[in-house]
């Protein structure tokens, strides 16, 4: 059966939840993230997709966090453009080419691509030196958020602190230094970090 885009956009916050958080979410973590104004909207979403065979009730139907999707919806092959390497230790050139890995299916847009992470500035948040990161593109970012910058035409992966007129670039582990962007350097974002993953 052909899914509406409002059941699309459903399936694929539960899965993206679940590969970012390694649990479903409950149905008032649906409701919050979805924008629905009550449980009953998440209930009917549920039972419908049930019903066509798009999800699964792993717990049966009072079960807490118990929603999967089912294999055929895992099945759906989904891949984005491998743009080359980032570094999270001192800034490097991102790499061009053409390659494009597999990645989670929710993930797929054509604003997001992927880097490979070079470096261990970031371990503190579990990015680790090999790692892939999946990418949303934009100029803007919140406070606090993982960026991908370009400083003076070299791009580096950091949290993005503003703080009193300046920005500066905080890594998440104490053997390397704060990045200070100054008023003569030429600084910009290029995206957010979506998700991290790792192939074994």
């Amino acid at each position: 059966m052909t899914l509406s885009p409002k059941q699309q956009r459903f399936l694929n916050f539960v899965q993206r939840y679940t590969v970012e958080h390694s649990q479903a979410p409950s149905y008032q973590e649906i409701m919050d993230g979805m924008g629905f104004g009550s449980l009953g909207t998440v209930h009917w979403y549920v039972n419908a997709l049930t019903h066509n065979g798009h999800l699964n009730r792993s717990k049966g139907p009072n079960g807490k966090r118990a929603l999967t999707l089912t294999c055929e919806e895992h099945a759906t092959p989904a891949r984005l453009p491998l743009l080359g390497l980032i570094a999270a230790g001192e800034p490097i050139e991102a790499l061009e080419n053409a390659e494009a890995i597999p990645v989670p299916q929710p993930f797929v847009h054509p604003d997001n691509f992927v880097l490979q992470v070079k470096g261990d500035s970031m371990i503190g948040d579990h990015i680790e030196d090999g790692d892939y990161i999946i990418v949303r593109k934009s100029a803007e970012a919140n406070p606090g958020q993982i960026v991908v910058a370009l400083i003076n035409g070299e791009a580096t992966l950091k949290r993005y602190h503003p703080v009193n007129g300046h920005v500066e670039l905080h890594p998440r582990n104490p053997n390397y230094p704060v990045i200070t962007i100054h008023k003569t350097d030429h600084f910009q974002i290029n995206g957010v970090l979506l998700y991290s993953f790792r192939e074994y």
